[in-house]
């Protein structure tokens, strides 16, 4: 038992966002301690993810769960983690261990995945390290890294996040 009540082993406690249609497959780490509360990817309200995706898709930001995954769908985005449980302390992906991967296949089966993206360097490191292999025999593509919309990130503005983030719809107009 830790008593110290630190590094605690998490397990994701929700499904990945996708259907028959999703084009695209955005990874991000691990839940925050905040979106495992409320059981719903990115609902800390200073993580930038939804603005983002709103900004550069030139709509509302969805306000619901309901809202939010029906924007997803609507747009052929998939979301889920790259780790589907580890040891974290906190929210912090710095510190989190005992990494284990997520399984994409159902993902790839059901939908015509043909990017993914990882939402942050830490996503990047877990889908570079167990997930590649997988990633590329599924969309012929390497995964792309993408800073991550994180309050932790705060070098980056909403405005250069959404720069760097343009490459996502680019890939839907294009498909």
């Amino acid at each position: 038992i830790n008593l110290k009540g630190k590094n605690m082993s998490q397990t994701h406690p929700f499904k990945p966002i996708f259907n028959k249609n999703s084009k695209i497959l955005i990874l991000g780490s691990f839940p925050s301690v905040i979106s495992r509360k409320f059981g719903f990817y990115y609902t800390n309200p200073q993580n930038r993810f939804w603005r983002v995706l709103a900004g550069i898709l030139n709509i509302a930001v969805p306000e619901s769960i309901d809202e939010k995954i029906k924007f997803l769908l609507s747009h052929h985005i998939a979301i889920y983690d790259a780790a589907t449980s580890c040891e974290i302390e906190g929210s912090s992906d710095a510190k989190m261990s005992k990494i284990v991967p997520v399984n994409l296949k159902p993902i790839f089966k059901a939908a015509n995945i043909t990017r993914v993206y990882a939402n942050g360097g830490k996503a990047y490191e877990i889908c570079k390290k167990y997930l590649e292999g997988e990633i590329i025999k599924a969309t012929k593509n390497e995964v792309i890294k993408l800073p991550s919309t994180s309050p932790a990130n705060a070098k980056f503005s909403l405005e250069k996040l959404m720069q760097e983030w343009r490459v996502v719809t680019d890939i839907l107009r294009d498909s």
